[in-house]
């Protein structure tokens, strides 16, 4: 199994970190997070460095240094994973929320938490930035998911929520399609067509 055969829409997602493996010259070891059920049976999957970075970043923003043991093989001596959810800057999700009335863009709703939905993409390679950010409710950002904008806008659940919706926040949700071309995409994702 290689790369190519994992879904990264779903990493992060229904795909998640259970445990860790480690190993030695002779055995493996699947080490789990306590609460979690071993697998009958494994799938390995063998990856290049390029891949395995790409993997992980994928799993939730990871950012991965590899230190390389062998410089001819590229082998992979130690990993350091550092972390960090798709968490958007505190000062950049307010300046979204003021900007869009502290409403969700999606429905209107007002008298819920907030989040803030990508247009393009976290697993697209969409930024955290205001132009790449609309205020949404946790409901329609889910069902949104990693559906495409455009797409989005034309989907029954979103023409159903919508309908109670100003004129100009319906006119502006339509205005930000054209401007999604000009959203810098984070340059490990840029040119990579995923799966779905």
């Amino acid at each position: 199994m290689s790369l190519r055969d994992i879904n990264m829409a779903e990493v992060g997602r229904s795909i998640q970190l259970v445990g860790a493996v480690y190993g030695d010259d002779l055995h493996s070891w699947l080490v789990l997070i306590p609460g979690e059920e071993p697998v009958e049976a494994p799938t390995n999957v063998v990856l290049t460095l390029p891949e395995w970075q790409e993997f992980f970043r994928q799993t939730d923003l990871v950012e991965v240094e590899a230190l390389v043991r062998d410089p001819e093989t590229k082998q992979v001596g130690k990993a350091i994973v550092r972390k960090s959810s798709r968490q958007v800057a505190k000062h950049t999700s307010w300046v979204v929320y003021r900007r869009d009335g502290f409403k969700c863009r999606y429905c209107g709703a007002d008298n819920v938490p907030m989040t803030v939905d990508h247009l393009v993409t976290w697993e697209d390679g969409g930024p955290s930035i205001e132009a790449n950010l609309v205020t949404s409710c946790s409901k329609c950002n889910n069902k949104r998911g990693t559906m495409p904008y455009a797409d989005w806008l034309m989907s029954p659940y979103y023409k159903r929520v919508s309908k109670g919706l100003d004129y100009q926040t319906k006119f502006a949700n339509q205005g930000l399609v054209p401007t999604l071309a000009d959203i810098p995409i984070t340059p490990l994702k840029a040119g990579k067509k995923r799966k779905r």
